[in-house]
């Protein structure tokens, strides 16, 4: 089955009791038994265990990342606490440099005390990253591409190292979609996704996404779910499901759209730098066009003043694109990482990184496009 058939028909099967072409919204908390420890459906006991809305939407991600088991949470948060959750004090994480910021704040704030060990690397500087390697490593994260810099990493040759080192490896997909790339089928063994972004697609609801290709760690995963209760509700579930029937096509429009906005904001004066993998310019064009089938709608630049008021001025003036957080509507949004998605950054960390305060991240949305550069050319006079 081709992609675009999965996101509409994969795993998905008519309601069983009525014949529903689209799977009904299962709003119950708690199934019948018909004696103490038999449900009538072997399969649903609690809600926070299974519910049937929630495991289409599941058998769904399965398809699409081509996984053995996915489980669906109340945000992308939620699923990256239950993997890291699997591990115990003494153990290690790799992870990058250049993270999102929510997932930065978990792994420096929530765990700090936890006795887990992590370090940020610049995940393509594979010397560095292999020195860092240890018998106490059990997790490599990536993102890719980054949020809010476009960076991308090699999953491929990650892959190859923490195969042979028995390593799990992660890949935070929220950015590209399985429409534009696949981690699993490149040597990942986990798969998250933000489902509140591109997978949901329509800036209605919160919700996350881990899938995985090995069933007993699909099984651990569950279980730790079902114990800490970050599920996602039916009509959450009903949410996500309806926006991946469309995912295809959003992201063809997504992607066009952020072709040609990046490439306008090159070629304006008033622009410093854009960060777009489709642009020849990005250092990581050649990678790009390997592991990925186009290159999004999220695209990030700065000014050539180099000021941050001249940020915060385009922001306050845009009218189609919308100054919030968040990411992967439909409708096209702006934002200032450094004091909105990576405020939690110390200031010379992002810095580093290259987060600076004249730097803006557009999520380009399915709008028509001649709107949206008209939109762009006012609001940077």
């Amino acid at each position: 089955m081709k992609f675009n058939t999965k996101v509409i028909h994969g795993g998905q099967k008519h309601d069983p009791a009525t014949g529903a072409v689209m799977t009904p919204i299962y709003q119950t908390s708690t199934f019948a038994q018909t004696s103490p420890g038999n449900p009538i459906n072997p399969d649903y006991e609690y809600g926070r265990s299974a519910n049937p809305t929630r495991n289409a939407l599941e058998q769904a991600l399965v398809s699409i990342e081509n996984g053995v088991r996915g489980l669906a949470f109340a945000s992308g948060l939620a699923a990256t606490d239950c993997l890291i959750r699997t591990l115990k004090a003494g153990d290690e994480v790799i992870t990058m440099d250049d993270l999102y910021g929510g997932t930065y704040r978990m792994f420096t704030k929530i765990y700090k005390d936890s006795g887990i060990v992590f370090h940020f690397v610049d995940m393509n500087d594979l010397d560095k990253f292999q020195s860092l390697i240890n018998e106490n490593t059990k997790l490599v994260w990536v993102e890719t591409p980054t949020n809010p810099l476009m960076k991308l990493v090699d999953i491929e040759a990650i892959a190859a190292i923490t195969k042979k080192q028995k390593i799990l490896f992660a890949v935070d997909n929220t950015f590209a979609t399985p429409y534009l790339q696949k981690p699993l089928d490149l040597g990942a063994d986990i798969v998250m996704h933000s489902a509140t972004k591109y997978l949901g697609g329509h800036s209605d609801v919160l919700a996350g996404a881990l899938i995985v290709k090995d069933a007993e760690l699909g099984n651990q995963l569950h279980f730790q779910q079902f114990a800490t209760g970050g599920i996602l509700g039916p009509m959450d579930s009903f949410l996500v499901l309806r926006g991946l029937k469309t995912l295809h096509l959003r992201m063809q429009r997504h992607s066009e759209n952020g072709q040609k906005v990046a490439e306008f904001l090159e070629k304006h004066p008033r622009v410093n730098a854009v960060h777009y993998p489709g642009l020849s310019s990005h250092p990581f064009h050649e990678l790009a066009k390997k592991q990925m089938k186009s290159f999004g709608g999220m695209v990030s630049f700065s000014f050539a003043s180099g000021e941050k008021r001249d940020a915060v001025s385009f922001l306050e003036k845009i009218k189609i694109f919308t100054l919030a957080e968040s990411l992967g509507g439909v409708e096209s949004l702006a934002n200032h990482s450094a004091t909105m998605t990576h405020a939690s950054f110390p200031p010379e960390k992002r810095l580093e990184i290259g987060i600076t305060d004249d730097l803006v991240r557009l999520s380009v949305g399915i709008e028509d496009i001649d709107d949206l550069l008209e939109d762009l050319e006012q609001a940077l006079v």
